[in-house]
């Protein structure tokens, strides 16, 4: 059982070098009980890459995320502004929209 809840996302921008990165990282409980340390990363608006480590020990995937948060920090990644005014997702019939293909909108 995971005590505290760990998420963060990052980005880097630089429009001089046409940059706009994301880095995001998550320790979360796989279903067999271990503690999983998951990162993600790419150019914003992508999907990006996805990384998992798995531990037996909380404590060490914490160690891990302290350590990938300071070396992002070293590199420039900042925390994303908060949005003003959140869209919250309209909802259809009690269910949220989801965008489909082609512009379409369904209910998932």
């Amino acid at each position: 059982m995971i005590a505290q809840n760990y998420r963060l996302y990052f980005e880097r921008k630089d429009a001089d070098q046409n940059m706009a990165r994301f880095y995001a990282l998550s320790i979360e409980e796989t279903l067999f009980g271990q503690v999983c340390l998951v990162r993600r990363w790419g150019r914003i608006g992508t999907r990006g890459r996805i990384v998992q480590h798995s531990f037996d020990d909380e404590r060490e995937a914490v160690e891990l995320f302290l350590d990938l948060l300071r070396a992002k920090r070293m590199r420039g990644y900042r925390p994303r502004p908060a949005a003003r005014h959140a869209k919250r997702p309209r909802l259809v019939d009690g269910a949220a929209a989801v965008p489909l293909s082609r512009g379409w909108t369904g209910t998932r």
